[in-house]
């Protein structure tokens, strides 16, 4: 029987509008919590955009990621899988980000991170921008490199922005290849697409093995086909899930720094994470959702959505 503790609090309960939102209603277990150390998964609000270079915004995302997740019941309808019966978990609050300085926000996260890859819990997070990832992946591949399953509209693997800004979200998987925290022959990045400056994006991805599929390929070959492969790419390995909520077309998903037009619609966003099922998930992360240009909640909503898929797949 599940832990009523960690069982989600029902609209039949209390009605959706009321109470404190939490991700999709479950208790907040922080770390002085007498319950912590029973989490499993735990969900984690990265409240900060510091690394964005266009549009900003994302650092209102996990509020009203979890607003919007209150609408989160607890069976999944194409899956039959009951997320919170399988597992614990726990919203663990909010990364505390210091707004003004980007180093001292990595150095921040990727302690918290560390805390939680200490515990044993396997973070799901609601960002924030891109560039929230790398401080994750620093604290959860200590142990060694891990693959990623990585869905965008951009490869996020250019160098640098402005002649030497390393650390913006364009940059987090440059980085994380050059650190050692991912192994790049363990990489499939999917749906990429839209103008660029330049290939040295893809350049990069091409040396070190990455593989990239393009929003084309994923258009011609469909979904199976071409998670099949990621699930092949990624193997038996710690796999890391990144999403940035750009990979579904902004006609679903508008609320975003930087749409990209032309790409899935929101069906797909969830089909592929439910092909996700087998892959050795050690976190995962929905990120770029930004409120300002979403003001009807929508993209936020397809988000809390993308989260739960990802906690179904986590769970089995």
């Amino acid at each position: 029987m599940p832990d009523p503790f960690f069982t989600p609090i029902s609209g039949f309960d209390l009605p959706r509008f009321a109470g404190v939102p939490t991700f999709m209603r479950l208790p907040f277990v922080d770390f002085d919590h007498p319950r912590f150390s029973e989490v499993q998964i735990g969900l984690i609000g990265a409240p900060w955009d510091g690394g964005t270079t266009n549009r900003p915004g994302p650092r209102h995302g996990p509020r009203q990621l979890r607003d919007m997740s209150t609408m989160i019941r607890a069976q999944n309808g194409a899956t039959g899988v009951r997320p919170f019966e399988a597992t614990n978990c726990a919203d663990l609050g909010d990364v505390a980000p210091n707004p003004a300085d980007v180093m001292d926000s990595l150095k921040r996260m990727e302690a918290f991170y560390g805390k939680v890859k200490t515990a044993g819990v396997r973070p799901l997070t609601g960002g924030g921008d891109h560039l929230c990832t790398l401080p994750i992946l620093r604290a959860m591949a200590n142990d060694g490199p891990l693959g990623m399953i990585h869905f965008d509209s951009h490869t996020d693997l250019f160098h640098s922005y402005f002649d030497g800004t390393m650390y913006t979200h364009g940059t987090p998987f440059r980085r994380a290849v050059e650190e050692g925290l991912l192994d790049p022959k363990r990489v499939v990045m999917i749906g990429i697409r839209g103008t660029a400056y330049d290939s040295e994006d893809r350049d990069f991805a091409e040396s070190v093995g990455i593989r990239v599929i393009a929003i084309e390929e994923f258009h011609k070959r469909g979904v199976s086909d071409v998670m099949a492969e990621a699930r092949d790419i990624a193997g038996e390995g710690d796999t890391y899930v990144s999403y940035d909520i750009d990979f579904v077309d902004p006609a679903f998903a508008p609320g975003t720094g930087t749409p990209e037009v032309g790409g899935p619609n929101s069906f797909q966003a969830l089909e592929v994470v439910r092909e996700l099922k087998g892959v050795n998930i050690v976190g995962a992360d929905l990120v770029e959702v930004s409120p300002p240009f979403d003001a009807s909640g929508a993209t936020a909503y397809l988000g809390a959505s993308i989260m739960f898929e990802l906690l179904c797949v986590m769970t089995t």
